[in-house]
C-alpha cells in the first residue's frame, strides 16, 4: 500500500511511536543523480531537483532543532577514480544538532549528475548511525531506481537481520515506470511505478511514501523524518 500524503497531514497522536518523537539520530540519503534534472516527459515540468530543494527548505528547518541529522548526497563526481557514474556515495556529515542550515546549504549547491548508488548509499547511512547498536532512522529521497548493481532487497535483509532497531523510509519521488509518456501520448504509468528499494522500508518497519508534489512531498518528509508532534506545533 502506497501513503500519498498532502501538506499539513497530521498523524493522529495515538499513531505517534517513540522514533516519531525524533529521540533517534537519523540520516537522509538524497538522490543527487542525473535523474534529478530531467524534465519534459511524464508530468515532470521541472527538474526535480528544483521542487526537493523547495520541500526541503519547508520542512527541514523544525525538524532540524528536534533531532539530530546527517546527510550523504549519491551521484555527482561518479567519475572521479574510474568507477563510471557510480563512484560517489559521499557522507557530507553524521547526525548533529541544528543541522538544517548545512543540508540545505548543501542540496542548494548540488548539481545533480551521474547514476543511482542507492543501495550502497544507504548501507553507508546505516553505518554511520552504527545500527548494529543503536536505534536509528534512515530515510531515503529517490526517483526510484538502482543503476550501479546493488541489490536493496539484499541490503534490507541485512539490516533487519543484524540492526539493533533500524528503521529505513523510502519517499519515491516523481518515480516513474520504464516506459515513457510525452505529453499528449495518452496512458501514463507513472501511478503504478514503484522504487525498487521499496523493500529496504517493508523490511525494517519503515514506510514508502510517493510522493507527485512540493506539498506531498514535505508531508513525507515530516512523517518519515519522524516529527509528528512538529506537524501539531506548526
Amino acid at each position: 500500500m502506497r501513503i500519498w500524503l498532502p501538506l499539513g497531514f497530521i498523524l493522529p497522536f495515538s499513531m505517534v511511536s517513540a522514533s516519531e518523537l525524533c529521540t533517534e539520530d537519523a540520516m537522509i540519503v538524497f538522490d543527487g543523480s542525473g535523474s534529478m534534472a530531467e524534465m519534459g516527459f511524464n508530468d515532470i515540468n521541472e527538474p526535480r531537483i528544483f521542487e526537493a530543494r523547495r520541500a526541503l527548505h519547508h520542512s527541514l528547518p523544525a525538524i532540524g532543532q528536534a533531532r539530530r541529522l546527517g546527510l550523504i548526497i549519491y551521484g555527482p563526481g561518479g567519475g572521479v577514480g574510474g568507477d563510471g557514474g557510480c563512484g560517489n556515495v559521499d557522507l557530507r556529515f553524521t547526525p548533529q544538532w541544528q543541522a538544517a542550515p548545512r543540508i540545505l546549504d548543501e542540496v542548494d549547491r548540488l548539481e545533480p549528475d551521474g547514476d543511482t548508488p542507492l543501495t550502497e548509499a544507504v548501507e553507508e547511512a546505516s553505518k554511520a548511525l552504527n545500527y548494529k547498536e543503536k536505534p536509528g532512522v534512515v530515510v531515503l529521497v529517490t526517483d526510484g531506481k538502482e543503476t550501479c548493481g546493488g541489490s536493496p532487497c539484499e541490503l534490507a535483509a541485512q539490516l533487519a537481520a543484524e540492526g539493533h532497531d533500524l528503521t529505513v523510509h523510502v519517499i519515491g519521488y516523481k518515480v516513474r515506470g520504464d516506459q515513457f509518456a510525452w505529453e499528449g501520448e495518452g496512458h501514463n504509468d507513472y501511478r503504478q511505478a514503484s522504487s525498487v528499494a521499496r523493500c529496504l522500508a517493508d523490511r525494517t518497519g519503515g514506510q514508502y511514501v510517493s510522493a507527485e508534489t512540493v506539498d506531498e512531498l514535505v508531508g513525507a518528509l515530516r512523517v518519515t523524518l519522524g516529527c509528528s508532534v512538529i506537524g501539531r506545533l506548526d
